[in-house]
């Protein structure tokens, strides 16, 4: 049993905002929980439990906008043909998806392209600029990615074909000399929200293009059910801009989603009403799939779809290609799992680094992030494809891992990436002396804190507190991502009625109470925790960490807790 940190970022017996606490008429363990999420004032609190369109920050105070949209402008009245370009992730489609079907409806003369994963691999590419000039494209729109594209974008200006980049990514110190950049984090930027996904970057270009040419913003919002998807898929922060689409965004899914995420939604029988982690979890690996296995223009292909059929056509397909990588996935964890097993040295390492050269290459950075939940290092899993060893990194939540495999430069071809995830390339010849260097790198300067999994706890809570407003405020906290994570809480001292057993696999089922109130009980599950069961058969007092759930069923609503961890009082 792997212990983890509890770390708890409230006081309960302190109100962090005492007039927070009394203008919302709310308990001390609720002001707390806001002002943790930067809510510390009433009209804070109004605009996050209260999120309005309205809101949305002007879309020209975004640098390169105004040169952007007069660009496109110029290219409809003079009927030039323009190429929509994005990468093959799930924000970069959603990206392509939003603004090839918006544009759609005033020029035929538009195409959308996805680089191919393994011949082109990521961001612009001079294969794609070579096609945009064989067929006669004199604008680009380049979406989630291009930011860094320096060369790429000299090459496009050579051949006389007009740029512009739509990036959310962080610039470096040379920004590529397009016909306009729009990212937030370009120093210069004047934009209010920075945190922008790539989707988000291309839902600005609609937007500011409906209201240059005063067309109803009504159509750009039919767009929002794309936008939350990549919100969630690219687990960008759900604050401020970001919140405000996510919210409308799940509430188009809710109740009229586009023809694709319709048919996604009916084949994995979704039940309940659809959230961030659905879109996580459900619809974005599926999306994503295509990119890793087949090609990414499949999945815009299902996004832009404009009927059921066509859309149920393509998202079989495309389930089935998520089938494959789940197979892949399976399989390649399975593998490393074992790899890990019979090395003799594996536990005294700080690092996991696996390579395999028969691994396919669209899974590794799934299996990298699955190793880290069993084994908790830094993680790099390594695959050959088209004679060069190429693999992705993942990182503990405290470590950088960037900064790790930058001091390895010397042994790579190529890298990228950020503090918690990276993508690398090297000689076959030098994996071996990667291998050993980045552990050297890690081990001197990783402490055993930062090797330690942790679970942030939002507050203590007595089960008596958990009261029909405490739920409905609860609710309201949704949706749930970066820097608004579910509340996660700690009870101490309690009991299982007698009714708790092991279901599935190995998953605990209980029915908890606190000795102080036995009246007051709640259905709890632990996934993975059956191997403490027997603690609550001998009625030892266990504290347990967890989120609360509130199910709608039918009209009726029961309220369950997910327990995320437990140990004895």
């Amino acid at each position: 049993m792997n212990e983890k940190q509890w770390k708890i970022l409230s006081n309960r017996s302190v109100a962090i905002d005492a007039e927070l606490q009394q203008q919302l008429y709310i308990e001390v363990v609720l002001s707390n929980i806001l002002s943790l999420r930067g809510i510390n004032s009433f009209d804070n609190a109004k605009n996050f439990f209260r999120p309005s369109l309205n809101d949305l920050p002007d879309p020209f105070l975004m640098s390169g906008m105004q040169k952007a949209i007069e660009r496109i402008g110029v290219a409809l009245e003079r009927g030039e043909k323009i190429l929509v370009f994005g990468d093959y992730d799930v924000d970069g489609t959603t990206a392509v998806s939003i603004v090839y079907s918006y544009f759609k409806k005033f020029t035929s003369l538009l195409e959308y392209y996805i680089p191919d994963r393994y011949k082109e691999g990521y961001g612009i590419s001079t294969a794609s600029i070579d096609y945009a000039k064989d067929n006669d494209f004199k604008l680009i729109i380049a979406l989630d990615c291009g930011i860094k594209a320096v060369d790429k974008i000299e090459y496009a200006n050579a051949k006389q074909i007009d740029f512009i980049i739509c990036d959310h990514h962080l610039p470096g110190e040379i920004l590529p000399n397009a016909l306009a950049v729009l990212d937030p984090k370009q120093t210069h930027c004047q934009y209010p929200y920075k945190e922008l996904s790539g989707a988000g970057i291309g839902f600005k270009l609609i937007q500011a293009f409906a209201i240059k040419n005063n067309h109803p913003l009504e159509e750009c919002y039919n767009y929002l059910d794309l936008v939350v998807t990549s919100i969630a898929a690219d687990i960008v922060p759900l604050t401020g801009e970001n919140r405000i689409l996510a919210y409308y965004g799940l509430e188009k899914i809710n109740q009229s989603p586009r023809p694709a995420i319709k048919a996604l939604l009916n084949m994995q029988n979704a039940k309940s009403e659809v959230n961030i982690s659905t879109l996580v979890f459900g619809l974005g690996p599926k999306i994503n799939a295509a990119g890793r296995i087949e090609h990414g223009s499949k999945a815009v292909e299902m996004l832009v779809a404009e009927t059921d059929e066509e859309a149920i056509e393509l998202a079989i397909a495309i389930n089935e290609t998520n089938s494959q990588r789940k197979d892949l996935d399976l399989g390649t964890t399975t593998e490393a799992m074992n790899m890990l097993e019979v090395s003799m040295n594996s536990n005294t390492k700080k690092t996991t680094v696996l390579f395999n050269s028969n691994w396919h290459k669209g899974v590794v950075g799934i299996v990298a992030s699955r190793l880290i939940e069993k084994y908790y290092k830094p993680t790099i899993i390594l695959t050959e494809s088209d004679g060069k060893v190429t693999g992705s990194a993942r990182s503990v939540r405290e470590y950088d891992i960037y900064n790790a495999i930058e001091q390895c430069s010397d042994l790579l071809e190529q890298f990228g990436g950020h503090k918690f995830a990276a993508g690398l390339t090297l000689k076959r010849e030098n994996v071996e002396l990667f291998m050993d260097k980045f552990e050297a790198i890690v081990s001197a300067n990783i402490t055993d804190d930062q090797l330690i999994p942790k679970i942030d706890i939002d507050s203590e809570l007595d089960f008596y507190e958990i009261s029909d407003k405490f739920l409905r405020i609860i609710k309201q906290l949704a949706p749930h991502g970066p820097h608004n994570m579910t509340p996660t809480f700690l009870t101490k001292q309690v009991f299982d009625t007698g009714w708790g057993r092991i279901v599935g696999t190995n998953h605990l089922k209980l029915e908890l109470f606190q000795q102080s109130n036995p009246l007051i009980r709640y259905n709890a599950i632990a996934y993975d925790k059956g191997d403490y069961i027997h603690f609550f058969q001998k009625k030892t007092p266990m504290d347990v960490v967890y989120k609360i759930v509130v199910n709608d069923f039918k009209g009726s609503s029961t309220t369950q807790l997910i327990i995320e961890d437990l140990r004895v009082s």
